[in-house]
């Protein structure tokens, strides 16, 4: 569940928190009326923005004029990640499920996107699986499909509200019902149909959820149920 505001929302605090996202899933540096037109926002605005953010080391300036990710964001996920001890838990409980020769993966939910802490495919070191991919679309995630369904039906409309849902051609009632069925489940289980033909099985972890946990591979339906419950026992290892 998202918090509840108690109070008028920051404007100017939000509008920084988007421009110190939009810079951060860049995959190279950008040039300010870039990243403006990616935000729809005033290029004015943006450009004092990213030079407040310059100030303070979070973003960098290259010699073209463009801005990246500077020294203080590295900080700030470096911090971030030891403070709360989710992937000094997580590590030891994600080699562990591994055994099962399925993709295995951690990820957390940010509006109608899921950023996957780890995601390490069969025959790669654990440490390679650490960042290795980026942000993608909620609903064509397991973890982002099973976390959907810890926030409440009008949460979600919300999210989604005058935008293409992907994987749901049939619009936001369709994705409601999926997320009924996960929420009677308790986890969630969905086919990824693209060239890979794999299913992803998922749960949540934490108290309130805040992350996912997921399996992902040739995963035929007899095999769904011993594969939730190695996910059920891991998920509280991980906790939070």
């Amino acid at each position: 569940m998202r918090a509840k505001l108690n109070a008028q929302p920051n404007q100017s605090l939000i509008d920084g928190i988007a421009t110190l996202q939009a810079l951060a899933t860049s995959p190279e540096p950008v040039g300010c009326r870039e990243l403006a037109r990616r935000l729809d926002a005033d290029p004015t605005k943006i450009n004092r923005l990213l030079k407040t953010l310059a100030y303070l080391g979070i973003a960098r300036q290259t010699a073209n004029r463009k801005y990246t990710a500077g020294a203080g964001m590295h900080v700030l996920a470096a911090q971030s990640l030891f403070a709360s001890g989710l992937i000094r838990r997580a590590l030891p409980v994600l080699e562990g499920l591994r055994r099962f020769g399925h993709t295995v993966a951690l990820g957390v939910l940010w509006g109608d996107s899921v950023s996957y802490l780890f995601h390490a495919p069969p025959g790669i070191e654990a440490s390679a699986g650490l960042g290795r991919i980026g942000l993608l679309p909620a609903t064509t995630s397991g973890i982002g499909i099973v976390l959907l369904s810890e926030h409440d039906d009008d949460e979600v409309r919300d999210i989604y509200r005058d935008r293409e849902i992907p994987m749901f051609p049939d619009g936001i009632e369709q994705l409601i019902a999926k997320l009924a069925e996960v929420r009677a489940l308790g986890y969630a289980r969905v086919h990824v149909a693209d060239e890979r033909d794999h299913h992803v099985v998922a749960v949540s972890t934490g108290d309130p959820a805040h992350a996912g946990l997921a399996l992902s591979g040739w995963i035929p339906e007899a095999a769904t149920e011993p594969l939730v419950a190695a996910l059920r026992e891991a998920a509280p290892e991980i906790g939070g």
